[in-house]
């Protein structure tokens, strides 16, 4: 984060949002400078410079990497932040630059539903692969011997929330690093790298961005040696972002404690209405004061994300739910403006049972939303 021009630690999220990785201030210059398209850089002479290759940096990642290394770790200029192709492309850097053969990694068993496809290729590697669920802190049971712990907290889809920082702690006693999934809290609900983790890793295709039209992903993290193998990782396979979605992503940022504030209250508001409801049964947001990871999640978590988690009494249920819908978007992505909704299980790749409804609270009109949701419920019924 060298360059940034963000100090300590004073400034509220909002403001520290829409200054996140401004450059200095040049007379006749935009405050945020447009997208750099460049393959090449002039290089005469000797390599020296952060630019020459298109592959290895660019400045409209700079701005942005510096970006999201205020917001991940405010004031800490030992943060060093590395932009990807897509959250996946963050999550394997980080795994396939840090595990070797017969080293041992602890997954989540209730994580995103690419992490089965992870996992073969790592044992495919000669990587040992062990899991367990996310909830009540299980992952420290298969912890001894292992190189790496892979936390998602909240866990996708099913809002299961671990105590991070005493996985951190256990894991670090047993020399063992740590990469929390951030994608769902976003930064300004969870700080993994003030809890001790040695990587913040997320998918800025969700909500960081909210708009529904960037792929992006990013990993942030100060242990020097390890974040250096992550960028050699990227330099390897090249999973790089464009600069234009870069650059997108950073004037996303600006509006992003805007949209985090009205989805969560909006989200927790859809919640409320839920639980009211008869046939909804496994209601799960962790905002809730009686939700079973509130205790957890309030004690590590500033906000407590978009997403509400639910079940309907059947498949048939739960699809006319969906089609009654007027302001919810049946897609598969969370952290959007727009509303969006689906039945996980028709992926096959969660644990969850036919009825199961993720939903990604947008930032429409808490009243119109829940009105919407009550509806399309009342018109679903048999």
């Amino acid at each position: 984060m060298s360059g940034s021009t963000m100090g300590a630690d004073h400034t509220g999220d909002g403001t520290r949002a829409v200054r996140a990785g401004l450059p200095e201030p040049v007379k006749h210059e935009p405050t945020l400078p447009g997208p750099v398209f460049a393959a090449h850089f002039h290089l005469p002479g000797e390599v020296t410079g952060p630019y020459s290759y298109g592959r290895d940096d660019n400045p409209t990642w700079t701005n942005l990497e510096r970006a999201i290394g205020e917001l991940e770790a405010p004031g800490q200029e030992d943060t060093e932040t590395l932009v990807f192709a897509s959250g996946m492309a963050a999550i394997s850097a980080v795994l396939f630059s840090q595990l070797r053969a017969g080293d041992a990694v602890v997954l989540p068993s209730d994580g995103y539903q690419v992490l089965p496809l992870v996992r073969a290729q790592l044992e495919a590697y000669g990587v040992e692969v062990r899991s367990a669920p996310t909830g009540g802190d299980a992952q420290l049971e298969v912890l001894d011997g292992a190189r790496l712990l892979w936390i998602e907290s909240p866990s996708n889809p099913g809002l299961d929330v671990c105590d991070i920082r005493r996985l951190v702690e256990a894991a670090h006693a047993r020399g063992a690093l740590v990469a929390v999934d951030n994608t769902l809290a976003t930064p300004l609900g969870q700080r993994p790298l003030e809890l001790g983790a040695d990587f913040s890793v997320a998918s800025g295709t969700k909500q960081l961005t909210g708009h529904g039209d960037v792929l992006l992903g990013y990993v942030a993290g100060r242990d020097g040696e390890a974040m250096a193998a992550v960028r050699r990782w990227r330099k390897i396979v090249g999973a790089i972002s464009g600069p234009m979605e870069a650059w997108l992503a950073h004037r996303s940022i600006a509006t992003l404690q805007l949209r985090v504030d009205r989805q969560n209250a909006t989200a927790l508001a859809v919640a409320e209405a839920l639980r009211q409801r008869p046939e909804v049964s496994g209601l799960r947001y962790p905002g809730l004061p009686d939700d079973p990871s509130h205790k957890v999640a309030s004690q590590q978590m500033r906000r407590y994300g978009c997403v509400v988690s639910f079940t309907l009494p059947t498949r048939a249920r739960a699809e006319r739910f969906l089609e009654a819908l007027h302001l919810v978007e049946d897609a598969t992505s969370f952290g959007g403006v727009r509303s969006t909704a689906e039945r996980r299980r028709r992926w096959g790749g969660d644990a969850v049972s036919e009825g199961f409804i993720r939903m990604s609270v947008g930032a429409e009109d808490p009243e119109d939303l829940v009105a919407d949701v009550l509806r399309a419920l009342d018109e679903s019924a048999d």
